[in-house]
């Protein structure tokens, strides 16, 4: 499912250049560019706590693990249930990432 209220063609844009990194460390340079350390920090912060509450953690442990907010982490496990499922999509492909080939 997609959303339609951030669909359009900038954003388009600023994912289809996402989606040309290839290492870390070019990661680093364009994120860097891109936002200020703050937004960058909160976004690490709500996957971090997205991905504690998929591993059924509790939220005085995400608390005292992340330093997010109650407010935030109700806010990533509202999108974990109801949103477009990027979280789980993101947390499948790293598992699989982690695999050795067969």
């Amino acid at each position: 499912m997609m959303n339609s209220k951030i669909k359009d063609p900038s954003v388009d844009f600023l994912f289809d250049a996402i989606l040309t990194l290839k290492t870390r460390k070019e990661c680093y340079a364009f994120f860097e560019d891109l936002c200020t350390v703050p937004e960058l920090k909160a976004m690490s912060q709500r996957f971090l706590v997205a991905h504690m509450l998929s591993t059924k953690k509790v939220y005085s442990d995400i608390v005292t693990e992340t330093g997010a907010s109650t407010a935030t982490i109700s806010r990533v496990n509202r999108s974990l249930h109801y949103g477009c499922d990027g979280y789980s999509l993101a947390f499948k492909r790293l598992e699989e990432a982690k695999k050795p080939e067969k």
